[in-house]
């Protein structure tokens, strides 16, 4: 085999799909968040608002966040020295999974380098803990989950997205014995709808299951402390397992899943994606605790960007933009053709200065091409105002579907 060429196929049917994927080069401004620069190729800078962001509440800026990040790496340097269980736990971490356990009102909580790392980890090792267990997987779980559930050499059966119904005929087609859990999430991040969290708990009781949400893109942002969308409903108590993220609301890095002692303790046992895995520099695990900590009490943050995201899908709509809204924070624009997007996102960039990534397949279906904007409480009138004509004037003036754009 000539490898190189074998590389050279694989590339070239990604750019010729249109779905090959390339890096922005942006400099985030502390401060100034969302503006950054935008360092082209020639290595001139041009000043861009980003609306791609996972940093919804703008924490990554936030002082305390900065200071408690400056005071641990002050004291103890910057990395953690190693794994968890040799020498890289520290009183940060600690303090970290305490206010995280708090947060969810759980006895403890487990940090991981990621989310996509908590979810992998703790689905795949699940098995080794009950034996002959059962996962019912939400055709729509993010790619961390499925990994997870495809990989820990356990039985799965997947339920048709948010579909309670096909739900129940799975449970009720297995053996009522057989260890059973269910792993969904309660904001897909792709479309930004919420998933049956009651529907799915009583289904959970009334066939002995395990339940195992996934709440990263909502963490922070939903609930009266920001613990996410099962505590906003009052059913944070009925949920086994909660996986969180510390990289997006929170605006550090991080994920970790919150649960009972003897169950954290277990996934900490026996996770080998915990287990051989350097943990976080205390100065990030520092900035993540004092963020958590702030946001328990930050409503009015919470308010300002359901507020936000609402005002921008009014916007889009009143232009005749297809969007998506489920109701949650997240505004996908459905453009439906992987070229499309990439050249509608180059243009918004190159003649607008607005920042947002195509999503393609894999991330979305193929034919479901979309921008995906995350608006957040520092994005004032006149950023929504810049993008809302933006868009309007792209999508009535070039036409997706029309020459430029197939260009």
């Amino acid at each position: 085999m000539d490898y190189n060429d074998q590389l050279d196929h694989a590339l070239n049917r990604l750019h010729e799909e249109g779905r090959y994927r390339t890096f922005i080069d942006i400099e985030r401004e502390n401060g100034n968040f969302p503006h950054a620069m935008w360092r082209r190729e020639d290595g001139t800078q041009t000043p861009i608002s980003v609306w791609c962001g996972n940093d919804y509440l703008g924490m990554g800026q936030h002082p305390k966040v900065l200071a408690a990040m400056h005071e641990a790496i002050d004291a103890t340097g910057a990395g953690s020295g190693g794994t968890r269980n040799i020498s890289g736990t520290t009183v940060y971490h600690k303090r970290l999974e305490a206010e995280l356990a708090d947060l969810h009102g759980k006895e403890s909580a487990l940090l991981f380098t990621s989310a996509y790392i908590a979810n992998d980890s703790t689905l795949s090792t699940l098995p080794k803990l009950f034996p002959g267990l059962i996962i019912y997987s939400d055709a729509l779980n993010h790619a961390s989950m499925i990994e997870g559930v495809r990989r820990n050499g356990g039985t799965k059966r997947i339920f048709r997205h948010n579909d309670v119904a096909h739900l129940r005929e799975l449970l009720a087609a297995d053996d009522p014995s057989t260890p059973k859990l269910i792993a969904f999430e309660s904001v897909y991040s792709m479309d930004g709808d919420f998933g049956p969290i009651k529907e799915i708990c009583d289904l959970a009781d009334e066939f002995n299951a395990l339940t195992y949400i996934d709440e990263v893109h909502a963490v922070g942002m939903y609930g009266p402390r920001g613990a996410g969308v099962a505590e906003r409903d009052g059913l944070m108590q009925r949920i086994d397992i909660i996986n969180g993220t510390l990289a997006k609301a929170y605006g550090v890095m991080g994920g970790y899943v919150a649960a009972s002692h003897k169950m954290c303790d277990a996934v900490r046992s026996y996770a080998p994606g915990f287990i051989f895995t350097t943990s976080l520099p205390p100065a990030v695990a520092a900035g993540a605790a004092a963020s958590v900590a702030h946001l328990k009490q930050d409503q009015e943050l919470r308010e300002r960007h359901q507020l936000q995201a609402k005002i921008l899908k009014m916007r889009l709509k009143a232009a005749g933009l297809p969007i998506i809204d489920h109701g949650s924070h997240i505004v996908p624009v459905i453009v439906g053709n992987p070229v499309h997007t990439k050249k509608l996102s180059d243009m918004l960039l190159s003649e607008f200065g607005i920042y947002v990534q195509p999503i393609n397949f894999p991330t979305v279906p193929r034919g479901t091409e979309r921008l995906r904007f995350t608006p957040s409480p520092v994005h004032g009138a006149q950023e929504i105002d810049k993008l809302v004509k933006a868009m309007d004037k792209l999508w009535s003036h070039c036409a997706l579907n029309r020459a430029e754009l197939s260009a």
